[in-house]
C-alpha cells in the first residue's frame, strides 16, 4: 500500500540544507486525517522543523489520500505506518536523524508512543496530544466511543459511528497493555490533556506520565501540561496553551 502525505517547510530553500534540519511527524487521530494536523504541522515548520503529515492507511473516515480500508486497520497497522513515515524521513538528506521527532494527538498520540518505543534511538524527543491510552482498557470492555460488542467474542466487522472496524481492530487493541508497552522509551516527553475530555480520562495522561518520569534519563525531561477545561481536541485558547507548551518544549530540546 502506498502511504500519502504532505511536507511543510519554512523555506524554499531548505532542501538544500545537509543534514541540519530537524524534523518532526505529526500524526492524526481515529477517524481524522492529516488535514486536522496540519496547522501543528505549519507551527512548527516556522521556527525550522521540516514537518510532515500523512493519512493512516485506512484510518480515515473521509479525505484520506493513502491506500487501505478501514476495516483492516488497527493501532498495530498504524503503528506499522509510522514506522514507515519515520524511515523514510530519516533517509531524506536535509534531515538531521539526530533530532527526528514524533508527535501525535489522540489515536495517533498512542501510536506515537507505541513506535517511540520500538524505535527509541532513532526518535529524539515524543509529545502527544490528548493520548487515547485508554484504547485497549475499551476493547477488553467492548465499548469503544460508539461501537459496542462482545469483547469475548468481537464480529468479523462492526461499527463505531460512520467508520466499519475490522475484528482486528479491536483484537490488536485487546492485546495492548499500553504503559508497558510505552515505558521503555527514555527520551523527552511532552504530554498535553485536557481536564474536560470526557473520551480519555485525564489518569491515563496522569499514569504515562508518572511511568515516563520513573525511567527517564537524566539528561531528558518529561512534562505533563493540563489545559483546564480542556477537552478531546484543542480548539480556540485551549490549542493556544498547548501551542505555547509545544514551542517550549521544542526549544528546550532542540537547544539540548
Amino acid at each position: 500500500m502506498t502511504l500519502r502525505g504532505f511536507e511543510y517547510l519554512a523555506e524554499k530553500g531548505a532542501r538544500q540544507c545537509d543534514h541540519s534540519m530537524p524534523a518532526v511527524i505529526v500524526s492524526h487521530g481515529f477517524m481524522a486525517n492529516q488535514k486536522t494536523v496540519k496547522h501543528y504541522a505549519e507551527f512548527l515548520a516556522d521556527p525550522g522543523f521540516a514537518a510532515f503529515t500523512f493519512d493512516f492507511a485506512g484510518g480515515c473516515v473521509l479525505g484520506g489520500k493513502s491506500d487501505g480500508k478501514t476495516d483492516e486497520m488497527s493501532v498495530l497497522t498504524e503503528a506499522d505506518d509510522l514506522c514507515a513515515v519515520l524511515d523514510h524521513v530519516r533517509q531524506l538528506s536535509y534531515v538531521d536523524r539526530s533530532k527526528v521527532f514524533l508527535m501525535g494527538c489522540s489515536q495517533g498520540g498512542l501510536v506515537s508512543a507505541l513506535v517511540a518505543a520500538k524505535k527509541a534511538s532513532e526518535v529524539a524527543g515524543l509529545v502527544m496530544f490528548y493520548p487515547a491510552l485508554c484504547i485497549p482498557d475499551d476493547a477488553r470492555r467492548g465499548k469503544m466511543m460508539f461501537a459496542r460488542f462482545d469483547p469475548n467474542n468481537v464480529p468479523v466487522y462492526f461499527w463505531c459511528g460512520p467508520m466499519k472496524l475490522g475484528r482486528c481492530y479491536a483484537k490488536d487493541a485487546m492485546g495492548l497493555d499500553p504503559f508497558k508497552d510505552i515505558e521503555s522509551y527514555t527520551g523527552s516527553v511532552l504530554i498535553v490533556h485536557g481536564t474536560k475530555d470526557k473520551i480519555v480520562d485525564a489518569r491515563y495522561a496522569e499514569e504515562a506520565y508518572r511511568r515516563y518520569s520513573e525511567r527517564c534519563g537524566a539528561a531528558n525531561s518529561v512534562e505533563l501540561v493540563m489545559i483546564d477545561g480542556g477537552g478531546h481536541g484543542f480548539v480556540g485558547r485551549y490549542d493556544k496553551e498547548a501551542l505555547e507548551a509545544l514551542k517550549t518544549f521544542m526549544r528546550k530540546n532542540i537547544r539540548d
